[in-house]
Protein backbone atom coordinates (compact mmCIF):
# COMPACT_ATOMS: atom_id res chain seq x y z
CA UNK A 1 0.00 0.00 0.00
CA UNK A 2 1.46 3.49 -1.00
CA UNK A 3 2.06 6.03 2.08
CA UNK A 4 -0.48 8.74 2.18
CA UNK A 5 -0.42 11.60 4.74
CA UNK A 6 -4.41 11.07 5.45
CA UNK A 7 -4.33 13.43 8.89
CA UNK A 8 -3.75 16.20 5.78
CA UNK A 9 -6.34 15.26 3.75
CA UNK A 10 -9.67 17.80 3.61
CA UNK A 11 -11.89 17.77 6.77
CA UNK A 12 -15.22 15.93 6.76
CA UNK A 13 -16.36 19.33 7.72
CA UNK A 14 -16.96 22.34 5.84
CA UNK A 15 -18.21 26.00 6.22
CA UNK A 16 -16.69 26.01 10.01
CA UNK A 17 -16.96 30.10 10.41
CA UNK A 18 -20.73 29.68 9.23
CA UNK A 19 -21.68 27.10 12.23
CA UNK A 20 -23.00 27.89 15.73
CA UNK A 21 -20.84 27.00 18.98
CA UNK A 22 -22.94 23.97 19.52
CA UNK A 23 -22.50 22.58 15.96
CA UNK A 24 -18.81 22.85 16.16
CA UNK A 25 -18.67 21.09 19.77
CA UNK A 26 -21.09 18.41 18.16
CA UNK A 27 -18.55 18.03 15.16
CA UNK A 28 -15.28 17.99 17.37
CA UNK A 29 -17.26 15.33 19.74
CA UNK A 30 -17.95 12.90 16.50
CA UNK A 31 -14.77 13.21 15.40
CA UNK A 32 -13.42 12.56 18.76
CA UNK A 33 -15.27 9.04 18.96
CA UNK A 34 -13.51 8.35 15.84
CA UNK A 35 -10.02 8.98 17.69
CA UNK A 36 -11.18 6.48 20.89
CA UNK A 37 -11.97 3.51 18.28
CA UNK A 38 -8.96 3.79 16.14
CA UNK A 39 -6.83 3.21 19.71
CA UNK A 40 -9.20 0.18 20.08
CA UNK A 41 -8.33 -1.13 16.88
CA UNK A 42 -4.25 -1.38 17.66
CA UNK A 43 -4.66 -2.80 20.51
CA UNK A 44 -2.73 -5.80 19.44
CA UNK A 45 0.61 -3.43 18.45
CA UNK A 46 -0.05 -1.44 21.21
CA UNK A 47 0.25 -4.91 24.18
CA UNK A 48 3.41 -6.09 21.37
CA UNK A 49 4.90 -2.42 22.30
CA UNK A 50 4.57 -2.25 26.23
CA UNK A 51 5.74 -5.58 26.65
CA UNK A 52 9.36 -4.82 24.89
CA UNK A 53 8.98 -1.54 27.21
CA UNK A 54 8.64 -3.53 30.26
CA UNK A 55 11.49 -5.93 29.56
CA UNK A 56 13.45 -3.11 28.90
CA UNK A 57 12.56 -0.93 32.07
CA UNK A 58 12.78 -4.24 34.16
CA UNK A 59 16.23 -4.94 32.80
CA UNK A 60 17.28 -2.14 34.36
CA UNK A 61 16.91 0.40 30.99
CA UNK A 62 14.64 3.78 30.13
CA UNK A 63 12.07 4.33 28.00
CA UNK A 64 12.78 7.64 25.28
CA UNK A 65 10.49 9.13 23.83
CA UNK A 66 11.04 12.08 21.14
CA UNK A 67 8.57 14.27 18.96
CA UNK A 68 8.14 17.38 17.56
CA UNK A 69 5.71 20.25 18.28
CA UNK A 70 2.72 18.34 19.62
CA UNK A 71 3.77 15.27 19.65
CA UNK A 72 6.90 16.08 20.90
CA UNK A 73 5.08 17.83 24.04
CA UNK A 74 2.98 15.23 24.80
CA UNK A 75 5.70 12.82 25.28
CA UNK A 76 7.34 15.47 27.52
CA UNK A 77 4.38 15.43 29.63
CA UNK A 78 3.85 11.48 29.79
CA UNK A 79 7.43 11.46 30.71
CA UNK A 80 7.08 14.21 33.60
CA UNK A 81 3.83 12.57 35.27
CA UNK A 82 5.71 9.44 36.12
CA UNK A 83 8.11 10.39 39.08
CA UNK A 84 4.79 12.01 40.61
CA UNK A 85 2.45 9.23 39.75
CA UNK A 86 4.67 6.22 39.83
CA UNK A 87 7.65 7.94 41.99
CA UNK A 88 10.46 6.59 39.51
CA UNK A 89 13.61 8.50 38.77
CA UNK A 90 12.95 11.25 36.33
CA UNK A 91 15.56 9.71 34.46
CA UNK A 92 13.34 6.35 33.77
CA UNK A 93 10.99 7.89 31.45
CA UNK A 94 12.73 10.98 29.65
CA UNK A 95 10.98 12.74 27.09
CA UNK A 96 12.84 15.15 24.24
CA UNK A 97 10.98 17.27 21.99
CA UNK A 98 12.41 18.88 19.11
CA UNK A 99 13.56 23.04 19.61
CA UNK A 100 14.16 21.88 23.58
CA UNK A 101 12.75 22.89 26.51
CA UNK A 102 12.13 26.25 24.73
CA UNK A 103 9.71 24.47 22.60
CA UNK A 104 7.37 23.45 25.23
CA UNK A 105 5.99 26.71 25.31
CA UNK A 106 6.57 28.22 21.88
CA UNK A 107 6.29 27.36 18.45
CA UNK A 108 9.57 26.11 17.13
CA UNK A 109 8.51 24.43 14.05
CA UNK A 110 11.31 24.57 12.07
CA UNK A 111 13.36 22.75 14.64
CA UNK A 112 11.69 19.01 13.46
CA UNK A 113 13.53 19.88 10.13
CA UNK A 114 16.75 18.29 11.53
CA UNK A 115 17.91 14.94 10.64
CA UNK A 116 20.81 14.37 12.57
CA UNK A 117 19.67 16.55 15.48
CA UNK A 118 17.50 13.73 17.09
CA UNK A 119 19.91 11.33 17.52
CA UNK A 120 22.15 13.96 18.52
CA UNK A 121 20.30 14.55 21.56
CA UNK A 122 19.98 10.94 22.33
CA UNK A 123 23.06 10.64 22.47
CA UNK A 124 23.84 13.69 24.78
CA UNK A 125 21.72 11.23 27.25
CA UNK A 126 23.80 7.99 26.32
CA UNK A 127 20.87 6.19 25.13
CA UNK A 128 22.07 2.50 24.58
CA UNK A 129 20.56 -0.99 23.61
CA UNK A 130 19.44 -1.70 27.29
CA UNK A 131 16.49 1.52 26.67
CA UNK A 132 14.09 1.63 24.27
CA UNK A 133 12.80 4.77 22.40
CA UNK A 134 9.04 5.65 20.84
CA UNK A 135 8.84 8.19 18.25
CA UNK A 136 5.85 10.38 18.54
CA UNK A 137 4.81 11.73 15.10
CA UNK A 138 1.54 11.87 13.37
CA UNK A 139 2.36 12.36 9.91
CA UNK A 140 5.21 9.85 10.41
CA UNK A 141 7.77 11.54 8.34
CA UNK A 142 8.85 14.36 10.81
CA UNK A 143 12.64 14.26 10.34
CA UNK A 144 13.64 15.23 13.71
CA UNK A 145 11.92 11.63 15.08
CA UNK A 146 12.91 9.49 11.94
CA UNK A 147 16.89 10.19 12.25
CA UNK A 148 16.59 9.48 15.57
CA UNK A 149 14.77 6.39 15.22
CA UNK A 150 16.96 5.03 12.60
CA UNK A 151 19.98 6.06 14.26
CA UNK A 152 18.87 4.33 17.18
CA UNK A 153 17.88 1.24 15.14
CA UNK A 154 21.05 0.88 13.47
CA UNK A 155 22.84 0.85 16.91
CA UNK A 156 21.05 -1.96 18.14
CA UNK A 157 18.38 0.09 20.27
CA UNK A 158 14.68 -0.97 20.42
CA UNK A 159 12.74 1.16 19.00
CA UNK A 160 8.65 1.65 18.21
CA UNK A 161 6.21 4.69 17.14
CA UNK A 162 2.99 6.32 17.86
CA UNK A 163 2.04 7.42 14.10
CA UNK A 164 -1.91 8.25 12.38
CA UNK A 165 -0.69 7.21 8.62
CA UNK A 166 0.06 4.05 7.49
CA UNK A 167 2.91 2.71 6.11
CA UNK A 168 4.83 6.01 7.07
CA UNK A 169 8.79 6.52 6.97
CA UNK A 170 8.93 6.44 10.74
CA UNK A 171 7.11 3.08 11.19
CA UNK A 172 9.73 1.47 8.87
CA UNK A 173 12.24 2.01 11.18
CA UNK A 174 9.99 1.30 14.19
CA UNK A 175 10.34 -2.45 15.83
CA UNK A 176 6.96 -1.86 17.64
CA UNK A 177 4.85 0.15 15.22
CA UNK A 178 1.80 1.63 16.15
CA UNK A 179 -0.18 2.92 13.31
CA UNK A 180 -3.79 4.73 14.94
CA UNK A 181 -5.51 6.17 12.18
CA UNK A 182 -8.01 8.53 12.92
CA UNK A 183 -8.63 10.20 9.93
CA UNK A 184 -8.64 13.43 8.23
CA UNK A 185 -8.89 16.37 11.07
CA UNK A 186 -11.57 18.77 11.92
CA UNK A 187 -9.49 21.95 11.04
CA UNK A 188 -7.70 20.00 8.17
CA UNK A 189 -3.96 18.98 9.03
CA UNK A 190 -4.34 20.42 12.76
CA UNK A 191 -2.85 17.13 14.42
CA UNK A 192 -3.49 18.72 17.85
CA UNK A 193 -7.16 17.81 17.74
CA UNK A 194 -7.97 13.85 16.78
CA UNK A 195 -3.95 12.83 16.22
CA UNK A 196 -2.92 14.34 19.65
CA UNK A 197 -5.69 12.66 21.16
CA UNK A 198 -5.35 9.19 20.29
CA UNK A 199 -1.43 9.26 21.02
CA UNK A 200 -2.30 10.95 24.39
CA UNK A 201 -4.61 7.55 24.93
CA UNK A 202 -2.20 5.17 23.84
CA UNK A 203 0.73 6.89 25.95
CA UNK A 204 -1.43 6.51 28.99
CA UNK A 205 -1.61 2.61 28.20
CA UNK A 206 2.49 2.55 27.81
CA UNK A 207 3.28 3.95 30.87
CA UNK A 208 0.48 2.61 33.04
CA UNK A 209 0.22 -0.57 32.20
CA UNK A 210 4.01 -0.71 31.95
CA UNK A 211 4.19 0.96 35.93
CA UNK A 212 1.88 -1.19 37.16
CA UNK A 213 4.23 -4.62 35.56
CA UNK A 214 6.74 -2.81 37.39
CA UNK A 215 5.26 -3.21 40.95
CA UNK A 216 4.13 0.77 41.49
CA UNK A 217 0.75 -0.08 42.16
CA UNK A 218 -0.80 -2.02 44.27
CA UNK A 219 -4.89 -3.13 43.50
CA UNK A 220 -5.90 0.20 41.96
CA UNK A 221 -3.47 2.45 44.50
CA UNK A 222 -0.12 4.45 43.38
CA UNK A 223 1.86 3.17 46.89
CA UNK A 224 4.88 4.79 45.13
CA UNK A 225 3.65 8.66 44.60
CA UNK A 226 5.46 11.50 45.77
CA UNK A 227 4.21 13.29 48.25
CA UNK A 228 4.26 17.10 47.13
CA UNK A 229 1.51 18.76 47.77
CA UNK A 230 -1.67 18.74 50.49
CA UNK A 231 -4.07 16.86 48.19
CA UNK A 232 -1.54 13.40 47.51
CA UNK A 233 -0.84 13.55 51.22
CA UNK A 234 -4.58 13.39 52.07
CA UNK A 235 -4.57 10.60 49.50
CA UNK A 236 -1.98 8.65 50.89
CA UNK A 237 -3.33 8.63 54.26
CA UNK A 238 -6.29 6.77 52.62
CA UNK A 239 -4.57 4.47 50.95
CA UNK A 240 -2.63 3.12 54.58
CA UNK A 241 -5.90 3.72 56.52
CA UNK A 242 -7.83 1.06 53.95
CA UNK A 243 -4.41 -1.23 53.22
CA UNK A 244 -4.05 -1.68 57.60
CA UNK A 245 -7.26 -0.31 59.17
CA UNK A 246 -5.31 1.94 61.19
CA UNK A 247 -6.49 5.17 62.47
CA UNK A 248 -5.30 8.37 60.65
CA UNK A 249 -3.05 9.68 63.19
CA UNK A 250 -1.32 6.64 63.02
CA UNK A 251 -1.68 6.62 59.17
CA UNK A 252 0.37 9.82 59.43
CA UNK A 253 2.73 8.81 61.90
CA UNK A 254 3.42 5.55 59.62
CA UNK A 255 3.98 7.57 56.96
CA UNK A 256 6.26 9.98 57.85
CA UNK A 257 8.25 7.47 59.37
CA UNK A 258 8.43 5.25 56.68
CA UNK A 259 8.94 7.71 53.64
CA UNK A 260 5.51 7.55 51.62
CA UNK A 261 2.80 4.50 51.41
CA UNK A 262 4.55 1.74 50.42
CA UNK A 263 6.89 2.16 53.52
CA UNK A 264 4.19 3.08 55.53
CA UNK A 265 2.27 -0.44 54.76
CA UNK A 266 5.13 -2.49 54.91
CA UNK A 267 6.37 -1.48 58.15
CA UNK A 268 3.14 -1.83 59.37
CA UNK A 269 2.70 -5.90 57.72
CA UNK A 270 6.10 -6.42 59.71
CA UNK A 271 4.81 -5.57 63.15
Amino acid sequence: MMFQKITEKDSNHNDLEKKSVRELIDGMYCEDQNALKAVGEVKDQTEKLIKKVVKQLKNGGRLFYIGAGTSGRLGVLDASECPPTFGTEPEKVIGLIAGGDYALRHSVESAEDDTKKGWDDLQEKFINSHDILIGIAASGTTPYVLGGLSEAQKNGIPTGCIVCNLNSPIAKVSDFPIEVIVGPEFVTGSSRMKAGTAQKLILNSITTATMINLGHIKGSKMIDMKLSNEKLKGRAELIVIEATGVDLVLAQKLIKENGGVRGAIDAFNKK
